[in-house]
This record gives C-alpha cells, structure tokens and sequence, in this order.
C-alpha cells in the first residue's frame, strides 16, 4: 500500500498524528526495517508528544496570557529593592501545590505583570490551567451576565482554573457590586486554588478602590491568609526605556548634523 494511503488510513481511525509525521514514521520503519513491535511504539510516542502539543496549545490560549517578555529579559538591577530569592521560589509553583496565593505590589512599571504572565506561562508547561486578566475586564465580564444560571456558569471561569491570575488592582474604582463579585471568587478559591494579584497600592487603601462596599476587609483576610507578598520598589521600567529611546534619537540627530556638509554661501550681489 502505498505511504499516502497508510496515512490516510492511520488517520481514518483516529490516529491523532500529522501527515507528515506519519511520512516520516513509514519512511524510517522501512527503511530501518523495524519490527511492528518497535513501529507501534515510536508511533504511540509520537502520537503521546502530538498529543501534549496539543494540550499545551490549548491551555496556553485558555489561559489569555497575552504577549511578554520571558524572564530572562527581566533585569534584576534596575529595582531599588526587590527579594530575589522569594521570586525565585515562586517559579518552583509550590504554592500552586499548596493553594497559596501571590501578590505582586509595587509602583507602575515594575515589572509586576511581566513577573505574573511567566508565571502563568510555566504552569501552563507544567500541566496547570490559568486564567490571565485584569480585574477590571473579569468584573465587567461577570457583572454583564444577565441571569444567575449565567453568571454562574462564567464564574466557573475564574473559580476552576489552578491558577488565576488578577492584574491591576487598584487602577480603576469598582462598584460594590464589583467588591461583592471578587469576593465571590476569592472564597470560592480560598485554600484550594492560587490567586496571583498585583496591584499598586496596600491594603489599607483597597477601600478606596471599593467604596462602600462591607467585604473588603473579609476579602483581604481570605486572600492574604496563605499570600506570598512581594514587594518591588522601583522606578517605571517603561520611562527608563522611553528616555533611553529619546536620548537615543538626540544623539542620532546629533551626528547627522555633525556629519552634514556646510551649506555653501550664498553668492554677493552686484
């Protein structure tokens, strides 16, 4: 038979491996002469990595990450203060294992999303399902629901995942409504699944992103009951860059000016 139709036939009875890939396996087991023992095995370990491929593909579009800079684009001298070690432990994600959760706390553009999407990248690697968003976008999202069969099958987006992941505390104030809704989450979660948050402001100030609302204070308790706290002190990363780009640029000028002929005088009139 010929190889096109051994693939077309692998594929028909749910063979879950690509064309080419079933090529080459053909071409090597006849080549190499294998025995159907050692075929059926390089085909299963094919069919095993295709498979987590897929799932790996699957999870890392669920989870909403976005785009970001991997960790070792993360420079670790340019915050004042930051506690290296405790971060380090973090990528271990035993506090995944433990039901712990994470909060990322410092100024704007430290670094902290950048720190929670790797996070969420390496759980996603590890076989873990993350959900990735800001909180104003999860609130809004929630908060539009209609009915409570509704809401409460959306919930299920935030409240399932091993590990979700709330960015930008305390840019945006919320309703109480809103207060109501995290706290919603949070309990649900509480000492079962992780919450990673970053935010820029401590605690004693939350109420002013939630004005009004009773259960702040009880939503802080269940969240920092197991919470990993880090805190970064720093100047914005993405200013530094800015005025490194302009500074850049007037130096640019700078030569190009150097570089440029005089311009020739004029002649006199007569």
């Amino acid at each position: 038979m010929p190889n096109d139709d051994v693939a077309d036939l692998l594929r028909s009875v749910g063979v879950r491996v690509s064309h080419a890939a079933l090529h080459a396996l053909i071409a090597h087991a006849t080549s190499a002469r294998l025995s159907p023992t050692q075929t059926f095995e390089a085909l299963a370990a094919i069919s095993r990595r295709e498979r987590d491929q897929r799932n790996l593909a699957a999870r890392a579009k669920a989870a909403t990450l976005g785009t970001f800079k991997p960790m070792d684009r993360f420079d670790w001298n340019h915050p004042r203060t930051i506690p290296r070690e405790n971060v380090d432990s973090l990528f271990t994600l035993a506090f995944i294992a433990d039901g712990h959760n994470v909060l990322l706390r410092g100024p704007s553009g430290v670094g902290k999303t950048m720190l929670a999407q790797n996070l969420g990248m390496l759980a996603v690697q590890r076989g873990h399902t993350v959900r990735f968003t800001t909180l104003a976008n999860a609130l809004a999202d929630l908060l539009k629901q209609e009915s409570s069969p509704a809401l409460e099958r959306r919930l299920r987006k935030y409240t399932a995942p091993s590990l979700l992941i709330l960015d930008e505390i305390g840019y945006l104030p919320c309703s109480r409504e809103s207060a109501d809704m995290l706290y919603n989450i949070i309990s649900r979660r509480h000492e079962n699944r992780s919450v990673v948050m970053t935010t820029n402001l401590p605690f004693k100030q939350w109420s002013t992103v939630f004005p009004g609302a009773a259960c702040v204070s009880a939503l802080i308790d269940r969240f920092v009951q197991h919470c990993h706290i880090i805190d970064i002190d720093a100047d914005s990363w993405r200013q530094k860059e800015s005025l490194a780009l302009s500074d850049a640029r007037a130096r640019a000028r700078q030569q190009e000016d150097a570089e440029s002929p005089a311009p020739m005088p004029s002649p006199k009139k007569r």
